[in-house]
């Protein structure tokens, strides 16, 4: 891969982080979504550094994905999944210093996290995404998972 491809899909990939400039999903090979930690975003930069343009969203319960992106039909759209536990464990060792409004229960809670989950695996397959549970998966192995899907899809 020349390295030059590799830096475009570096450059649209960071600025396609975490559903940033939902404009031009469609110019992505690729667009991730999940809820929070499930590894979303060092996915992606993964998949860029070996030239894949690598765009990804967050699943938030009751906000609606940007209509761009269920316009799109170029990118191959996968979600991740994890289980509660693994999320819930993740969740607890980030820190998120002193944010305004942070509800640090909330956001590790076992049963908002399951609907999350609920919400997520609910929405890929009113849409016919394929769902990659990452919850034993390193970064290499679920961007393996993902370059397979875009082989199989093809």
């Amino acid at each position: 891969m020349p390295t030059f491809a590799r830096i475009e899909a570096l450059n649209f990939t960071m600025d396609h982080d975490d559903g940033q400039a939902p404009d031009d999903y469609d110019d992505a090979d690729v667009v991730i979504i999940g809820i929070s930690r499930t590894s979303k975003t060092p996915t992606s930069i993964y998949l860029a550094n070996r030239g894949i343009k690598t765009a990804n969203i967050p699943i938030v319960v009751g906000v609606p994905l940007p209509e761009s992106l269920m316009r799109a039909k170029r990118p191959l759209i996968v979600g991740l999944i994890a289980t509660t536990d693994r999320i819930s464990q993740v969740r607890e060792n980030r820190e998120l210093g002193s944010t305004p409004g942070y509800d640090r229960s909330d956001y590790t809670d076992r049963a908002t996290i399951a609907e999350e989950l609920k919400y997520a695996r609910a929405l890929c397959a009113r849409n016919n995404w394929p769902i990659i549970d990452v919850t034993r998966r390193s970064i290499e192995e679920t961007a393996a998972a993902i370059v397979a899907l875009r082989v199989k899809l093809r």
